[in-house]
This record gives C-alpha cells, sequence and structure tokens, in this order.
C-alpha cells in the first residue's frame, strides 16, 4: 500500500471517529438516569474501544500485507466499521460526564450480576481478575507484523475470528447487564456484524491453499 493510501486511511479512520463521537453525543441525552461510572454499560463502553482499537491495527496491517482484494475489503470493512462505533462510544462517555478510563481493570463490569440475576456464567468473586476476550498478544501481532502473503492473510483471519469471538462475547455480556437503549442498540450492532465477519473469514481462510 502506498504511503498517500496509508495516510488516506489514517484521515478517514480520524473522520469517522470523531463522526461517530458527534453521533454518541446526539443520541445521549435520551437516557435516564445516566449511567454510573462502575455501571456495565459504562465499563463495556470503555472496554470495548480498547477491543475495537486492536481490530482497527490489525486491519491495516493486513492490508499492507495483501493484494488479495477479498481480505483487503474485509480489512477495509472492520476497519470503518470498528473506528465509527468506537467514536460513538467515546461520544456517550462524553456526554454522560463519565471517565474515558476506569481505575477498576479491565472487564470488571461483567462480574456484576446480570439484569435477571443470574451471573451469567461469571465468576463471581470481584478479587478475580477476567481477561478482555479475543486479544492478540504483542508476539503474534509482531509475528503478524513480519509476516507476508498467504501466511499473513491466514494468521490475519485466525487472529481476527478470535477477537470477533471475543467481541460477540463482550456484547453478549454487556446486554446481560444493560438496558441503556444506546448501548444495547450498540453492543446488538456489534454482535450482528461480528458474526457474519466471522462467517465470511472462516471461508477465505477454508479456501486458501494449504501451508
Amino acid at each position: 500500500m502506498t504511503t498517500r493510501t496509508t495516510v488516506a486511511l489514517a484521515v478517514g479512520g480520524v473522520l469517522l471517529l470523531a463522526l461517530g463521537l458527534i453521533l454518541g453525543r446526539v443520541l445521549a441525552p435520551g437516557v435516564t438516569p445516566t449511567p454510573s461510572t462502575d455501571s456495565a454499560a459504562a465499563g463495556f463502553l470503555r472496554d470495548m474501544q480498547v477491543h475495537h482499537a486492536q481490530a482497527v491495527e490489525l486491519a491495516f496491517l493486513i492490508r499492507d500485507r495483501t493484494d488479495d482484494p477479498a481480505v483487503r475489503q474485509l480489512a477495509y470493512d472492520i476497519a470503518i466499521g470498528q473506528a465509527t462505533q468506537s467514536g460513538q462510544m467515546y461520544g456517550l462517555l462524553e456526554a454522560w460526564n463519565l471517565p474515558q478510563r476506569s481505575p477498576q481493570p479491565a472487564m470488571t463490569w461483567t462480574l456484576l450480576p446480570a439484569l435477571d440475576g443470574s451471573d451469567d456464567g461469571h465468576q463471581m468473586d470481584p478479587t478475580a481478575p477476567v481477561a478482555m476476550p479475543g486479544l492478540a498478544t504483542s508476539d503474534q501481532i509482531a509475528e503478524l507484523t513480519a509476516a507476508s502473503g498467504d501466511d499473513a492473510v491466514r494468521l490475519f483471519l485466525t487472529l481476527m475470528i478470535a477477537h470477533h469471538q471475543g467481541g460477540v462475547a463482550m456484547a453478549d455480556a454487556a446486554l446481560a447487564r444493560t438496558d441503556v437503549p444506546q448501548v444495547v442498540s450498540l453492543a446488538g450492532g456489534i454482535q450482528r456484524s461480528q458474526r457474519a465477519e466471522i462467517t465470511a473469514m472462516q471461508d477465505l481462510l477454508a479456501a486458501l491453499p494449504a501451508p
């Protein structure tokens, strides 16, 4: 990918974040009462921004490392969609005057009981850390950075399928724990889009030649 294309994509990502932020601020006033800073709604918005940021990073990496049009289009769609959603999540927290970062460890909100009173299958010990599901490790990102061609595509699809599965799990946990309309809408959209993309990526992975 040329430098001009890379810059254009980066600028486009910033603009999408800004657009999402505006949408978040416009949509936020309808919520009464405002979610608290330690609510599942706020925790989900914070952690999903982190999760989305890595998806955008992985998408940019693969677009530099393959000429496959289907993979490049998929990466573009992921980057565009998740940058926009990240902006919306940032905007909602801003409109609610809630901090973008919490002093609590990531995923603490998943230890809250579900709305139906159950623990939704999660351990309820507040001292036990809960990992953010699906995140690629620094070693895996370094491996993708060093790869090219089909090897890069295979690794990207493997990592992004796991990443999306983690994103869907986070959306499921949020929907079990909040009825804030904007968060319910965002989480539902994440479920639908990422499940569809998982299927598409599984098909692309199956079509690759054996390593």
